[in-house]
């Protein structure tokens, strides 16, 4: 067998988790060793070569915790993607850094617990969602005549010391989804297109909110985005990722915008394209052979 590599998810993720018997398979092909293991559950990550964050879908409210375990897990192990990309990463006020690079994101007001939302009326739908989070949960839109619900919403994150980020909600999602760019190893992977079911007034409380996804071919617009995106990522001090997933959505002018770029525990919807477990497989081969 060629390496030890660990798989890292979440107790609750278990069975969940689309991509990881089509990576598990493509892994065994390669005579790679690996194990499922979840990530706050006592083990000895020395004895690893490698471990691999894939499905650790329940840390938005253990952030703490996860980015303590990670730091430790880091001293013990590889770990991909590694701390410093994830502490970015895991707190989308991460979204200045990209629009002062000139990176075009979705309009966001982030609202820190003791300040208020300087909001008096809305004129169109908004989502509300905690800055640290992960597979919609604790998202929810509102309409335009719903800015108490929506003040509501902001207060309950303040109540639990949680900073708050308000967006407009781009109606191009009902009619074209979100367009995900994967890429495995820093290069150009494939692209899906999902459909999140985004409740309106009630905030997502389960593990991840329901989606469909299917391929999809972007646009050239669309990846000269992702491309911008990984440009500057590699340029940043994190490292090449092992993994990232760039999401977009078009905004009024149906220019794309950049909605989240996935570093921690994305879903990489390796389903729908016949060779991405294998390029994700052989990416995890190529650093163990480091």
């Amino acid at each position: 067998m060629t390496g030890h590599v660990a798989l890292v998810t979440c107790h609750r993720a278990r069975g969940l988790d689309t991509d990881e018997p089509l990576l598990l398979a493509a892994l065994d092909a390669l005579d790679v060793r690996v194990e499922v293991l979840d990530w706050d559950r006592a083990a000895d990550w020395s004895a690893y070569d490698l471990a691999v964050i894939r499905s650790t879908w329940d840390y938005a409210r253990r952030h703490e915790e996860f980015l303590s375990w990670a730091g430790a897990t880091g001293e013990r192990t590889r770990l991909h993607n590694p701390v410093g990309m994830l502490s970015w990463n895991t707190d989308k006020r991460y979204f200045r850094q990209l629009s002062e690079a000139g990176l075009p994101v979705i309009d966001t007001t982030f609202v820190v617990p003791g300040t208020a939302w300087p909001v008096t009326a809305l004129s169109h739908s908004v989502v509300v969602k905690p800055s640290v989070s992960a597979g919609g949960q604790d998202t929810a839109r509102y309409d335009a005549d719903q800015l108490p619900q929506a003040r509501a919403h902001v207060a309950r994150l303040h109540s639990e010391h949680r900073v708050a980020m308000v967006q407009p909600y781009l109606e191009a999602i009902e009619d074209s989804d979100e367009t995900a760019l994967v890429y495995i190893g820093g290069t150009y992977s494939h692209t899906a297109a999902k459909a999140a079911l985004l409740g309106q007034g009630a905030a997502e409380s389960g593990l991840f909110a329901p989606e469909t996804v299917v391929a999809r071919t972007p646009s050239s617009a669309e990846r000269a985005l992702g491309d911008a995106t990984m440009a500057w990522l590699a340029g940043a001090s994190f490292g090449r990722p092992l993994y990232a997933r760039v999401d977009l959505l078009p905004d009024a002018e149906g220019l794309p915008r950049i909605l989240e770029v996935e570093l921690t525990e994305p879903s990489l919807f390796l389903e729908t394209d016949p060779g991405a477990a294998d390029r994700m497989a052989a990416a995890i081969r190529a650093l163990l052979a480091r």
